[in-house]
């Protein structure tokens, strides 16, 4: 009786802690877990079940592995949120698999992605015409997002599916991307009346409209 106490028992306390521990990880879809969040995740339900195979053992001291794992979950998703170089190392970045309607093979191998997976993600949105994509973005989540070309395709179209500014840092590679560089976007900014950068949370810059989000914090 005292093992089926004990059974209940931490099956009660365990799923109340790996409960409060995903809250910590944030709102996000199972899909769009980050790499980090999905180890933590993977290691937390080991350990729950090692916790089950050994009733002999403190139960404190199982515990303590899923807690220092929380720990590190939560400095590391912090340190995340103050540093962009880290979340790019850490959760990766979206990749342009189709850029102007023309398949990058280069970022496909780099990304071990083949024409299979790519011809899937399409067709799972409705997409059967490889010319009616635009740009075709691989999410650091894995997930494909995809822009439709525009009804009148003789126009061109400058504008970018990534931000110039993200966390007060002006995004080079994505100001390459559609032939521009900081120069050009701070004398757009100037024109705006948005001298400083450090204040912008995200610029994003689509069919010649800027948009603008600025860090109230940082007033």
């Amino acid at each position: 009786m005292d093992i089926y106490l004990g059974i209940i028992f931490r099956t009660t306390v365990i799923y109340l802690v790996i409960l409060i521990l995903f809250r910590m990880m944030g709102k996000r879809e199972v899909g769009e877990l980050s790499i980090l969040d999905l180890v933590v995740s993977i290691m937390i339900g080991d350990i729950a079940v090692l916790s089950f195979e050994d009733l002999e053992k403190p139960f404190l001291r199982q515990m303590i592995p899923m807690l220092v794992l929380a720990f590190i979950q939560i400095l590391l998703a912090f340190i995340s949120l103050k540093s962009v170089r880290f979340r790019n190392i850490v959760d990766g970045t979206p990749q342009i698999i189709i850029n102007q309607g023309k398949i990058d093979e280069k970022a496909m191998r780099k990304q071990r992605y083949n024409f299979d997976d790519l011809l899937t993600q399409l067709r799972e949105q409705g997409i059967n015409d490889l010319n009616d994509v635009q740009f075709a973005i691989l999410e650091s989540s894995g997930k494909l997002s995809v822009i439709k070309n525009n009804q009148d395709k003789s126009s061109k179209i400058d504008e970018t599916p990534f931000p110039l500014i993200v966390d007060g840092k002006i995004q080079e590679s994505n100001l390459n991307k559609i032939g521009k560089n900081h120069f050009w976007l701070r004398h757009q900014l100037k024109k705006l009346g948005e001298t400083k950068i450090n204040e912008i949370s995200i610029c994003g810059y689509i069919d010649g409209e800027f948009y603008i989000d600025k860090n109230e914090t940082k007033k």
